[in-house]
């Protein structure tokens, strides 16, 4: 019996930084991470052939915040190992490349004068039946069109968001827009175009540069992992939780399978970055019925994921690149050489392909022939490299990687938070942890933040992370 232990599930960006700043207090702590690696969804893998290394995030994570400290924290992680890089981020539709968001007159050359002007005509009629007629935007694809026009909006945002949650526009939480593209729109688009030379102080709708470990997003992670160790904290990983053990108001112990071998801890403080409705489900007893069923109908998203090693010097300048033509099966690319170099070696790259997916349907349950086979017919027909480039591919699968926003999920969400929001010990974090879609830098203030509260033993309120009214992945670079 191991008794009086802050025990974290999920060694994620939310956990990892939540006992990174115990560990500044002198807190122990212990980790229980089910996968072989630190970091969750930013965690670095590498690949060995021969003499060469290739290492890969899990798709494309880049670090921008408007917190200087989260700056300061990594920082003193990773010391000169840090790199700004700029940004470049295209989208592929119909044969072209477009720069995301996309950029007006960019798109007129692309388009053409009568598509343009269709898309003109489309957004005032937008705006006559949106902002005159006062019609009530319901869902994501009413925020689209009367931000965009709807030829605009089919163009590129709403088949693209239907290829990522696999459902209809109509059936997407309005919240989804919200947090993720709030502010902007055409007409931010069009002021960006014809002001930014002449004013400095333009807001901007994304970042054209970033940090980024040299080595890979997960060095952030593996670094936080050594540090804890030295202060005799524990950092498990292939290990899991198999029962939680409460009295409807604390949690008394917790039953874990360590590296194949049970034990029981008997926390002064839980936190869980697990998905919160496997967290719902490992209470004992087990919550009333109510709470079981909201938990089910919290749906999620999976990835299929295939990592490709090339006898390439590079592929495109792009950091990553969008698919939204629903025929393509893949929604991303990443080549990661173009986030550090270090990430391929000399006169070698890679990319990173992803699928989205539903766990156990279609894709998922090809094998991984099957998947390479399909994603490279695509990748020769874009003209991106040939087949006889190819070294070797790698294919794995993560499955509650999108929390998905239907229409009905913030009641189910909001009836397990009551619940939760009983124990007095028990704090739930990060993306998987609260079912909300959040950056990295989101995931590591709400771990500092409940460390914090840990530390002063309170609850910090954590429901405004992440949901800021101005565009999601507006941030500023450290000065």
């Amino acid at each position: 019996m191991n008794e009086n232990k802050v025990i974290i599930l999920g060694a994620g960006p939310a956990g990892m930084a939540c006992a990174m700043e115990l560990y500044k207090q002198n807190i122990k702590v212990v980790v229980i991470e089910k996968d072989k690696k630190v970091g969750g969804l930013a965690k670095t893998l590498e690949f060995q052939e021969g003499e060469y290394k290739f290492r890969t995030d899990i798709g494309p994570h880049r670090f921008f915040s408007k917190n200087k400290y989260l700056y300061d924290f990594i920082e003193d992680l990773l010391q000169e190992q840090w790199l700004l890089v700029n940004r470049k981020t295209r989208q592929l539709i119909d044969g072209k490349y477009y720069d995301y968001p996309v950029k007006a007159m960019q798109a007129f050359k692309n388009l053409g004068v009568f598509k343009t002007i269709g898309m003109i005509s489309s957004y005032l009629q937008a705006i006559f039946i949106f902002r005159i007629l006062k019609k009530k935007i319901n869902n994501f694809e009413d925020y689209i069109i009367s931000n965009f026009g709807k030829k605009l909006g089919e163009f590129n945002m709403l088949n693209y968001t239907e290829k990522i949650w696999g459902i209809s526009c109509k059936k997407i939480h309005l919240d989804w827009a919200s947090q993720r593209i709030k502010g902007l729109n055409l007409r931010s688009v069009l002021k960006d175009v014809l002001f930014k030379k002449y004013a400095k102080d333009l807001p901007k709708t994304l970042v054209d540069q970033f940090y980024y470990p040299q080595f890979g997003t997960g060095t952030i992670y593996e670094a936080i992992a050594k540090r804890i160790q030295k202060n005799n904290s524990e950092v498990f990983v292939n290990s899991f939780p198999t029962q939680i053990i409460h009295d409807d108001k604390t949690i008394k112990q917790i039953e874990l399978n360590i590296n194949g071998e049970m034990q029981i801890m008997q926390p002064s403080k839980l936190v869980s970055s697990i998905p919160i409705n496997e967290l719902i489900n490992l209470l004992n007893p087990l919550p009333p019925e109510e709470i079981l069923k909201a938990a089910t109908n919290l749906k999620w998203r999976a990835q299929v994921y295939l990592f490709i090693t090339l006898d390439k010097e590079r592929i495109t300048d792009d950091n990553w690149v969008y698919f939204p033509n629903k025929e393509i099966p893949f929604g991303r690319i990443t080549e990661m050489k173009n986030f550090s170099l270090d990430m391929s070696p000399k006169d070698k790259t890679s990319l990173f392909v992803e699928f989205f997916v539903t766990e156990n349907e279609g894709i998922w349950n090809l094998s991984e022939q099957e998947i390479y086979d399909l994603a490279i017919k695509h990748l020769e027909s874009l003209g991106l490299f040939s087949h006889k480039e190819v070294r070797k591919f790698y294919v794995f699968k993560k499955k509650n990687v999108y929390p998905i926003y239907d229409l009905e999920y913030q009641k189910h969400l909001a009836t397990i938070k009551e619940y939760l929001n009983e124990f007095s010990n028990l704090f739930y974090i990060g993306r998987p942890g609260r079912f909300q879609y959040t950056n990295q830098d989101h995931s590591l203030e709400m771990g500092i933040l409940t460390a914090k509260g840990i530390i002063e033993n309170k609850k910090y309120d954590l429901e405004s992370i992440g949901t800021e009214k101005d565009y999601f992945e507006a941030g500023q670079i450290k000065k």
